[in-house]
């Protein structure tokens, strides 16, 4: 299983890093970078896709098609839910702010600082989505419990992004904290699906037992800190913190994971 796994992640590096260079030139042709957040959800799909055809021989098959097709559901969901949100509009907030300091060459430095950066991170996200296609055991009760978690953060990202974008489309709303539905109980239940995601799609690596478990690891734990303390959650209220309402609305929901809100 190893050598076989070794030998596989040359090529998941290399899917990843085409990918996001083709989303550079896209980029440039279009002249706006947030192109890079739709190509984030498809390059997880490609890198499993590579993988799935890289196993085959070496793999359980059941798992192997189940591995593959919740990163794939998972991936182009996200693609076409930042696709719609960016329809029509300019470049990103975070990405103007960020090349506004840029040293040198803009677009040079948004390769190395985004898309050579976002390929690096799929590579090593998709770790548990890589190892888990070699593993040759049947399905156990780990990959029960991780479809079981990825089917929650499906939904709270799904659910919690469709109500969102109810909220935003109605004018009435403009300028207004959004705390209704699955937005009641946490105050970002897209970036506590996406947790549920990573951690069950690890959960089903560990199927492989300790070794399996030990390479898949950093997955989860990556995604956790980049949503709570990195670019997710806390970049996220930083820029929130500004609106009418806000302090109250902290006070009352949870800051990631769900729970009924605090009585005023």
């Amino acid at each position: 299983m190893w050598d076989a796994f070794a030998a596989g992640l040359g090529w998941s590096a290399a899917t990843a890093l085409m990918i996001m260079l083709g989303t550079f030139a896209l980029a440039l042709n279009l002249d706006v970078h947030r192109v890079v957040d739709v190509a984030w959800g498809p390059a997880f799909a490609a890198v499993a896709v590579v993988t799935f055809g890289l196993s085959q021989g070496h793999g359980d098959p059941g798992r192997q098609w189940l591995v593959t097709g919740l990163t794939v559901i998972w991936g182009l969901r996200l693609a076409v839910h930042i696709a719609r949100r960016g329809s029509g509009h300019g470049e990103d907030p975070r990405y103007e702010a960020m090349l506004a300091h840029a040293p040198g060459n803009r677009n040079l430095y948004a390769l190395r600082m985004v898309y050579l950066l976002q390929a690096a991170l799929v590579w090593l996200v998709s770790l548990p989505v890589q190892a888990a296609q070699y593993i040759s055991r049947p399905l156990s009760a780990w990959a029960f419990a991780g479809t079981a978690l990825w089917a929650v953060g499906l939904f709270f990202e799904a659910v919690g992004d469709a109500q969102l974008a109810r909220f935003k489309a109605d004018p009435a709303n403009r300028g207004r904290i959004m705390n209704r539905g699955l937005w009641r109980l946490t105050r970002h239940p897209n970036y506590f699906g996406d947790f549920c995601v990573w951690w069950g799609l690890f959960l089903i690596a560990c199927d492989g037992g300790w070794q399996a478990a030990a390479v898949s690891l950093a997955s989860p734990l990556v995604m956790s800190v980049l949503l709570i303390r990195g670019s997710g959650k806390r970049l996220l209220e930083r820029h929130m913190a500004i609106r009418p309402g806000w302090d109250a609305y902290v006070a009352r929901t949870s800051g990631f994971f769900p729970r009924p809100p605090r009585r005023s």
